[in-house]
């Protein structure tokens, strides 16, 4: 079986721009080729230059969460208030789901969470103070990273600093989506929890619902919670240009399909 800390390689090469960067010079090599292998080489570099536009264009990824994807909507204002603590509601956790750290920020002198975490942990700290519901953080040392500090340590080190709040749990040994999701579901039932109100990003939202369903099963009611969805430019010409920004959104989408269709 291949050593997990392979993981982040293997996808990097198999997500574009590498594969589709790779299939330039096959094509330059087919292109010297005889008979019908130069009209597949110009095929195979037309295919890739406009896969490196399409890739690099939000409105691609805005076609692929709205259309492949299809993350549950954003919770509404009543959905928000109908989990308010009351003894008519099931006891309840809001997990956050971590989405890496860097194992130093030499501005703090300490680790510190990536943009895509924070954005997670605000919004599950937003719910929080809306709702009366505690906090879970689930999120250790990802595959390819090293460090000792994990991520919800760090998780808890800035909701204490930064929020004057506290985790009432904290799980730290997982390293993918699939482990967040078996580490914390027995710590959550352990203590009673019967519903679990779930932070990520929208298009981790599938692949994640789909982990903690399959180590829940029906025992735990599962609200998802999704944020940082991808909307559409004021002008829609500008979604199709190609930008760092589309590219960031196409990396994160495309990561997400492959996760769904490998089942990791």
């Amino acid at each position: 079986m291949l050593d997990p800390s392979w993981k982040p390689t293997l996808s990097a090469l198999l997500q574009p721009p590498a594969s589709l960067l790779l299939m330039i010079p096959a094509g330059l090599w087919l292109q010297r080729r005889p008979d019908w292998r130069r009209w597949a080489g110009r095929l195979m570099i037309g295919t890739a230059l406009l896969g490196l536009w399409l890739m690099c264009s939000s409105g691609t990824a805005l076609w692929l969460q709205d259309q492949v994807l299809r993350p549950p909507p954003a919770l509404s204002p009543p959905e928000v208030r109908a989990l308010m603590r009351s003894p008519k509601t099931p006891p309840s956790a809001i997990v956050v789901l971590g989405a890496g750290r860097h194992r130093l920020s030499p501005e703090y002198g300490s680790s510190m969470l990536t943009q895509q975490a924070m954005v997670r942990l605000h919004y599950g700290v937003w719910l929080a103070r809306r709702t009366g519901q505690p906090l879970a953080y689930s999120g250790g040392v990802g595959w390819g990273q090293s460090g000792e500090v994990t991520e919800a340590e760090t998780a808890a080190r800035i909701l204490m600093d930064d929020y004057g709040s506290r985790l009432r749990w904290t799980e730290s040994r997982s390293r993918d989506t699939r482990q967040n999701a078996r580490q914390l579901v027995p710590m959550l039932e352990a203590d009673g929890v019967r519903r679990i109100i779930l932070v990520t990003h929208a298009v981790h939202m599938p692949r994640a619902l789909r982990a903690f369903r399959d180590a829940a099963g029906t025992r735990l009611v599962i609200v998802p919670a999704p944020v940082a969805f991808i909307t559409p430019d004021e002008s829609g010409l500008l979604d199709w240009m190609p930008s760092a920004h589309g590219y960031r959104l196409n990396h994160d989408m495309l990561h997400e399909l492959l996760g769904l269709i490998t089942r990791n």
